[in-house]
């Protein structure tokens, strides 16, 4: 089985950079730990692949990247999160939406997340307090709105395509994206130029359904423009919760909610969000625990 990956480019004349990823594995392992309906998986697996390209925009080591869709429609919450290396974890609320395809005949994403709602991007670099950036929702269909965030928030003029083809038996056939930004100084003429050659992307998903791989994406982008891939990073979905950052969890609830917890239900039982990993705590377990947070 290939891997997945995500490609950088940068323009001859610095003028433009792009990303594109194939993103099929993660967002199948997605759809495996979160049983998603088609919809769902559609949502979830567009979200983790900007996530991921996006992670690959880090620059430090424990860097990481939060998206968060919340809508007023049935799907509730989607987020994914991403490292700097573009390595992703994410869930939905409701995993089991179904509606209607939409007047396309696809899948309709935009109904599922609703156009009431916010897109909020945080960036943790490991300071006091992360960097937050938040639009208001275009479309719910997860590109538009990340288009939208780009140019509103970051000031950074981009075009972000992402799809997720989710074959019969409900596993994901083809999953990927890219993600296009004009630099400062860029030229009118330039600009035009490339988007020509966007309009020569009909989706994310027919190229793919073609065999087209993210290095066939970026020809298509700047065809007729310099340019050189200036890095490749394989990505995967990884969730990084643990027993141990569980309990850190726990203690730092403090004394008594602890106490109240043993008292009236004498164990506990958590569940990872991104991975559905379940822990459990005895009473013994909660009693450590305690002692712990009345040390600190």
């Amino acid at each position: 089985m290939s891997k997945d990956y995500v490609i950088r480019a940068v323009t001859k004349d610095g003028f433009f950079r792009a990303f594109a990823a194939d993103t099929t594995n993660l967002v199948n392992e997605a759809h495996r730990m979160h049983k998603t309906y088609p919809i769902a998986s559609a949502a979830l697996g567009r979200l983790l692949t900007a996530a991921s390209m996006m992670g690959t925009m880090l620059k430090s080591k424990g860097d990481s990247i939060t998206l968060q869709l919340t809508g007023n429609g049935p799907i509730g919450r989607v987020m994914a999160v991403s490292d700097y290396e573009g390595n992703v974890k994410g869930y939905v609320d409701n995993p089991l939406v179904d509606l209607p395809n939409n007047a396309m005949g696809k899948l309709d994403v935009g109904g599922a997340v609703g156009k009431d709602g916010y897109l909020t991007v945080i960036r943790d670099f490991g300071l006091k307090e992360p960097y937050v950036g938040r639009v208001h929702l275009v479309s719910g269909e997860v590109g538009d709105d990340l288009t939208s965030y780009f140019t509103i928030s970051e000031q950074t003029p981009s075009s972000v395509g992402v799809g997720v083809l989710v074959d019969v038996d409900l596993s994901i056939k083809c999953a990927g994206g890219f993600i296009l930004q004009v630099m400062p100084d860029a030229l009118d003429s330039d600009i035009d130029k490339l988007e020509q050659n966007l309009a020569n992307i009909t989706s994310v998903t027919n190229l793919m359904r073609e065999g087209k791989t993210p290095e066939d994406m970026l020809e298509i982008l700047f065809e007729g423009i310099e340019y050189e891939v200036t890095e490749k990073t394989e990505v995967e979905y990884r969730c990084d919760c643990s027993r141990e950052r569980v309990e850190r969890a726990i203690v730092s609830l403090g004394k008594k909610e602890i106490t109240k917890i043993i008292e009236e239900d004498g164990k506990a039982e958590l569940t990872c969000h991104f991975c559905d990993t379940v822990y459990n705590f005895d009473k013994t377990d909660l009693e450590n625990l305690l002692n712990e947070a009345t040390r600190e």
